[in-house]
């Protein structure tokens, strides 16, 4: 008997916005806010800003803060895909553990749309899909808003046709 071949599953078709990189770049410069404030709050306390502790602690935070608000977006956005086809939702995401996530249609309980305000000024929106699944719902991030309405559209037509409890 011939072993069995290799199962492979593509990669899901669409990727995020464009501007999904932009919208992960400015959260990640929130997160370093509060290191930098404690950082001046530190040198102001000291009264010597210049001192090697001060310089060392700066520099690390300019390399570390610096690689995550350019790096991490470009990682993200070259790993995030999604897909809906008329069986299942097919999700992509991460950028140190990757996780793939395959939700069928007739599983589908709610769809929701959901947008925060920096999502709004660059006019993205989340797709959050809630099924019976214990791990959780699939999201599919920083879709432009007119992609995000259409998906969500056509996967609310796609999940009248099943009929079922969803469970």
């Amino acid at each position: 008997m011939p072993p069995n071949p290799p199962v492979t599953i593509a990669d899901p078709a669409w990727r995020p916005s464009d501007k999904a990189k932009k919208l992960w770049a400015i959260n990640a410069a929130l997160l370093w806010i509060i290191p930098v404030v404690a950082q001046i709050v530190w040198a102001v306390l000291d009264g010597n800003a210049t001192s090697w502790p001060h310089v060392l602690v700066l520099a690390a935070t300019v390399i570390l803060a610096g690689a995550h608000i350019v790096g991490v977006p470009i990682w993200r956005f070259a790993v995030h895909r999604w897909e809906v086809s008329d069986t299942a939702v097919y999700t992509k995401t991460g950028w140190l553990n990757q996780e793939r996530r395959i939700a069928p249609i007739s599983r589908v309980q709610t769809v929701d749309t959901e947008r925060g305000p920096i999502e709004r000024m660059l006019g993205l929106a989340t797709i959050t899909v809630t099924t019976a699944s214990s791990a959780g719902a699939v999201r599919i991030s920083a879709l432009d808003q007119e992609v995000a309405d259409r998906t969500v559209a056509q996967l609310t037509e796609i999940a009248a046709l099943h009929t079922g409890d969803a469970t």
